[in-house]
């Protein structure tokens, strides 16, 4: 699983070794925050696949990782069977033009870049964690409870 990193100017996707060699890439991905102009947490990350690896890799329902392109548009894509996915579009970046990333902490970017952040990179849950502002961990369902008669 990536690990992300945001800073005031920047998101850091953290690759591992295998991670690296599956998407055929040598460092991590930086994202400039400007750019990102939409962050949505998804179920299912194969749905939004769209394109050929152009370099990358591809096991039908168990990895896509890599360079994905398609007519007019190149997408990062590191999906791993079907887990709880981000996506993360991009307006201005030099590279690409959507991130699709298998991640737990979906949740946490999209909190961490309401906030503001610190010049150095932090893992994207230490800052939901250490925030000053309580962030929500998510709605709980109201409990429906029968009429006494």
């Amino acid at each position: 699983m990536v690990t992300l990193l945001l800073d005031q100017t920047r998101l850091e996707i953290v690759l591992s070794p295998i991670e690296r060699a599956a998407s055929f890439h040598r460092d991590n991905l930086r994202i400039e925050r400007e750019t990102i102009a939409k962050v949505q947490l998804i179920d299912d990350a194969w749905t939004w696949l769209r394109g050929v690896p152009n370099p990358g890799t591809h096991i039908p329902g168990i990895l896509a990782a890599g360079t994905w392109k398609a007519a007019g548009s190149t997408d990062f894509v590191l999906i791993r069977r079907r887990r709880p996915s981000v996506v993360v579009d991009l307006l201005g970046d030099d590279q690409y033009r959507r991130l699709i990333l298998t991640t737990s902490h979906g949740l946490a970017l999209t909190q961490a870049l309401r906030l503001d952040v610190t010049d150095e990179p932090a893992d994207v849950e230490e800052i939901v964690a250490t925030s000053p502002i309580p962030v929500s961990k998510g709605s709980r369902r109201p409990v429906i409870r029968p009429r006494p008669a």
